[in-house]
């Protein structure tokens, strides 16, 4: 892990984990790490129950609209960020995203279980607006990156990740063109993570 983006490596690109929150991303940044991918984090959001292995997240990702210089130095390095954040990264940089899709069943149950851990409450709206909410969002980002010729992007299914760890982290391997050890990546997905599964996921 590195605590700031302080050199470079050869790899032009910025490797962004991107999707919902509750989505899958800090397990993909796990995977990253374990394959030999330098993670851009800052540690202050410390593991709990919600994610006991770490959160990844770097606290410069919510300030990208008043501050983009330091993206420059994070070229071939692996970042977090919530999709409504995919927008203000600048357009004269490139990216490789690694975007995780997750049944936005479980993605609200899951969010719901961490909002009452935590003594909060959610959006003052139904499950079924919110999903709506979700669905159309995802549309709307989705079709915005079909546009962008500086993001290349993967999608990854959260369900395949735990069912098929391996085969996800070789997917992921040849997508950002690295030779990243991909049993260690496979190796750090535990099934036992996956709760708030929807019927459908069995």
């Amino acid at each position: 892990m590195t605590d700031a983006c302080s050199e470079k490596e050869p790899e032009d690109r910025v490797i962004v984990v991107s999707g919902l929150p509750r989505s899958g991303t800090s397990m993909m940044m796990q995977m990253l790490e374990a394959g030999g991918t330098e993670i851009v984090t800052d540690g202050i959001r410390k593991a709990d129950d919600d994610n006991p292995k770490g959160y990844y997240e770097f606290e410069k990702v919510k300030q990208l609209q008043d501050s983009t210089e330091w993206l420059d130095d994070c070229r071939g390095k692996a970042i977090k960020m919530v999709s409504p954040l995919l927008s203000r990264l600048p357009d004269d940089m490139s990216y490789k995203v690694i975007f995780m899709r997750r049944d936005l069943k479980e993605v609200l149950a899951s969010q719901n279980v961490m909002l009452k851990r935590l003594g909060r409450q959610g959006a003052n709206i139904s499950d079924e607006e919110m999903i709506e909410q979700f669905d159309a969002h995802l549309h709307e980002v989705m079709g915005w990156l079909a546009d962008k010729h500086n993001f290349d992007v993967l999608y990854i299914n959260f369900k395949d990740v735990v069912r098929h760890p391996h085969e996800t982290a070789v997917a992921v391997n040849r997508f950002l063109g690295k030779t990243m050890d991909t049993t260690a990546m496979g190796n750090v997905v535990e099934q036992k993570l996956y709760r708030q599964k929807s019927r459908e996921s069995g």
